[in-house]
């Protein structure tokens, strides 16, 4: 999505979020592992061709131009992004205030700064809403990688939901996306083909694996704060809790905590749910961004529907709940307007 969405952070900050966002550190373990499987060739030479013709498909389907990719900064590897939250309390995503996210750009003083908090900090290739540009990190990268950051990005820029709904979206609209496009161009069997349906099947499982992680650790805290377990107790189940998420999730041995998995859940919490969506409209993209485009439109204007609420602070946590939930219950609404739900 964009880069960074973080509460009470400013748009930039957000955009060094969505940065985060392409989930990309986030799954490298076993996206290692699938391209054991089906090797994915790397991002071609001719990457210019290739970029036009992923905007060609993404037109069929419905997407407008967009500012993204315009340019290549041979300087800048990637983008970077650090932030701390509590030890026993679970953010709902990287847009929760409990998350402080910092401009600290390497990862021995985004470390420093951690105190007694938890600490995230990642290298990503792209971040978007911001007219991302090519990075060596996309242009020497793999093939099935650029073609999720390319479609992913310019997806956000088609749709206003809150980040916390539209990053599960983007990643749907992203890995059907991909998969539709490498079978259409280069064949379903080739080495292309598989390689890029092996990297869907594989993040949309991680995806559904985060929720249920996500899970497990956000009922531990609730014990705690009900005053169940100790808080020696609670630190000494959270660490088999994330080692465990570490290994499904493929992340480095003690590196997973409160940050990285509130990270990971604002990409994987809706998509169940649109996954559903898109087999209600037969696997068709074309009938999704229609679809979408209209409950984007339907759907109730922020300042309104917080002022409904009562919510005062549109950066809190439970304005951030709030415009998600609206956004559900608006794709409920046009599904059975749409007659393919009672």
């Amino acid at each position: 999505m964009t880069a960074l969405e973080r509460p009470g952070l400013s748009k930039i900050l957000m955009t060094t979020l969505a940065v985060i966002a392409v989930v990309g550190a986030l799954f490298a373990g076993c996206a290692q592992i699938q391209d054991r499987w089906f090797p994915a060739p790397t991002v071609p030479a001719e990457w210019n061709a290739l970029l036009s013709e992923i905007r060609a498909f993404e037109r069929r389907l419905g997407f407008r131009e967009t500012k993204n990719f315009k340019q290549v900064y041979a300087e800048k590897s990637g983008y970077t992004i650090c932030g701390y939250a509590p030890r026993l309390r679970l953010p709902h995503s990287y847009e929760d205030p409990l998350i402080r996210w910092s401009n600290v750009t390497h990862e021995p003083g985004c470390r420093d700064g951690a105190a007694n908090n938890d600490f995230y900090f990642a290298q990503i290739e792209a971040v978007g809403e911001i007219g991302v540009g090519l990075t060596p990190g996309m242009l020497e990268g793999k093939l099935d990688r650029f073609l999720y950051l390319v479609i992913h990005e310019d997806c956000h820029d088609q749709f206003d939901f809150p980040f916390g709904f539209e990053e599960a979206l983007c990643n749907l609209i992203g890995y059907k996306g991909m998969a539709e496009f490498a079978a259409q161009k280069y064949g379903a069997h080739s080495r292309e083909g598989r390689a890029v349906r092996g990297y869907v099947e594989t993040q949309a499982h991680l995806t559904r694996a985060v929720v249920s992680h996500y899970g497990d650790v956000a009922r531990l805290y609730e014990r705690h704060a009900r005053g169940e377990i100790t808080a020696e107790g609670a630190m000494n189940a959270r660490v088999r809790l994330l080692a465990g998420a570490e290994r499904t999730l493929g992340w480095q041995k003690n590196t997973m905590n409160n940050v990285g998995l509130a990270n990971e859940m604002t990409y994987s919490r809706h998509y169940p749910m649109l996954d559903d969506v898109f087999e209600a409209l037969g696997g068709d993209l074309e009938k999704v961004m229609a679809f979408f485009t209209r409950v984007d439109r339907a759907k109730p204007a922020r300042e309104a529907l917080l002022k409904r609420l009562g919510i005062s602070d549109d950066k809190s946590v439970q304005a951030v709940m709030a415009l998600e939930a609206s956004a559900e219950q608006e794709v409920t609404r046009q599904l059975r307007l749409s007659g393919l739900r009672r």
